[in-house]
């Protein structure tokens, strides 16, 4: 037992503990967990990090368990207890901020699992050790711990963009992005020794974040770049276009226009803007 993160085996009994009292007891389980409304409307950010403390099921809970042990050892032990700790919680808070972020329009989301603050965990393993090999309990099978984080990653990014399962992607990866984040912020050797590691990484979520910012409606359907997706771009650019802040100063903007161009010059909206304003 000597090369067991005490602070992981900590941690992992308190998970077990709060999990199980949540098994047991609906009221515990609804007052703490990962609540939409209640984070937002209510301000009870405390459920941010709460929800990391309970679990679905015996199933959830013990292959995050798992996880969390596997890992934690070799962690603690290069970073020590109050950065492994820093680590986890940063991690557990960031999955749940990215979860947020998906989900703020949707009041009745809920969700629990320590899922956000284990990936963190797991990720700057792998970022530290990407040589390394591991195996998962449903696949005992051993390969390149590298690997195993480019497709985490992949499956993550699709799993938010086309809802996969009943699975927190947001959440997973939110708490991996902070995880490697941390691990630059408290170990920065890892940019000389591992750096196509963190590109192999990291270009994957901010191509995602990009097409988010750039594309709102890159979300909404399945195909980028059928039929469908043209439709919906051209009809969000034209209700955004409708929202014209001060109708005076834009009939005035048009009128000016014509003086100096000609009606000719008018765009259709323009020409509908200055029937309607005239009006």
């Amino acid at each position: 037992m000597e090369n067991t993160s005490a602070l992981g085996t900590l941690l992992a009994i308190f998970i077990f503990l709060s999990s199980y009292k949540g098994f047991r007891d609906p009221e515990y389980e609804k007052h703490y967990i990962f609540d939409i409304d209640k984070i937002l409307k209510e301000k009870q950010y405390y459920r941010i990090l709460s929800c990391g403390f309970l679990h679905l099921g015996w199933f959830h809970l013990i292959f995050n368990l798992v996880a969390l042990l596997s890992f934690s050892t070799s962690i603690e032990m290069i970073f020590g207890k109050v950065k492994y700790l820093i680590l986890y919680f940063v991690s557990l808070i960031g999955g749940s901020l990215l979860s947020l972020y998906f989900h703020r329009n949707h009041g009745d989301y809920r969700a629990l699992g320590a899922s956000g603050a284990i990936s963190g965990v797991v990720f700057a393993s792998i970022v530290l050790e990407p040589d390394s090999t591991l195996s998962l309990i449903m696949i005992p099978i051993e390969f390149p711990a590298w690997a195993f984080g480019i497709v985490f990653i992949l499956v993550s990014i699709f799993g938010i963009k086309n809802s996969w399962g009943n699975i927190g992607h947001d959440a997973h990866l939110g708490g991996a992005i902070v995880g490697m984040v941390m691990t630059i912020a408290l170990y920065p050797q890892v940019l000389e020794l591992h750096p196509w590691v963190l590109a192999a990484f990291l270009l994957p979520c901010i191509i995602f974040f990009f097409l988010l910012y750039r594309y709102p409606e890159f979300m909404l359907v399945n195909n980028f770049f059928d039929r469908k997706y043209k439709d919906l771009k051209g009809k969000i650019q034209e209700s955004q276009m409708e929202k014209v802040v001060d109708p005076e100063e834009e009939l005035n903007r048009i009128l000016e226009k014509i003086r100096k161009q000609g009606m000719n010059s008018l765009t259709k909206k323009e020409k509908r803007d200055l029937k309607r304003f005239s009006e």
